[in-house]
């Protein structure tokens, strides 16, 4: 029976392009010229630091743009913490994959409200769609694309 898996990730070798990218921009920046700033990828988390608030702000916006162009979701930063150390103001965001059994629970509840002629299963950060037809699989597809979930969605695995 035809099968695909629904799957939150991130190529983390893009993040690192679209961080680099994001720190060349700011080097070309005349209004970030000696200005104490810095992006920072640590494991799953994207450190930011400058002097002001305001340039947290544009660094953030500056990375988003550079996921854009590489075609990563920006949903899939969260952000989790402030601070200060010394002069500098710090932001982390927490890179999300996977789907959390909350979410996965909901998008089972969709597709069973919506009365479609799948099995929908739970197998750790994946959710596994089964059908007899292509076209069920492909409707699943459209429908997932089509709901304001919150984490970005990809389809793996797709088999015959």
């Amino acid at each position: 029976m035809p099968s695909f898996d629904t799957v939150s990730e991130l190529d983390m070798h893009e993040v690192t392009n679209a961080i680099d990218q994001a720190k060349r921009e700011l080097g070309n920046r005349w209004d970030m010229k000696n200005v104490e700033t810095d992006i920072v990828l640590e494991k799953e988390r994207v450190i930011f630091s400058a002097e002001a608030d305001f340039q947290l702000d544009q660094l953030i916006d500056m990375l988003r743009m550079a996921f854009a162009k590489r075609g990563l979701d920006v949903r899939s930063l969260s952000r989790s913490d402030d601070g200060k150390s010394g002069k500098l103001v710090k932001r982390i965001y927490d890179i999300k994959q996977g789907i959390d059994q909350d979410t996965a629970k909901k998008m089972v509840k969709m597709v069973k409200e919506a009365k479609m002629k799948v099995q929908v299963a739970i197998q750790g950060d994946k959710v596994r769609v089964t059908a007899k037809k292509r076209d069920d699989l492909q409707q699943v597809m459209k429908f997932f694309k089509e709901s304001d979930l919150e984490v970005p969605l990809q389809f793996d695995n797709f088999r015959d």
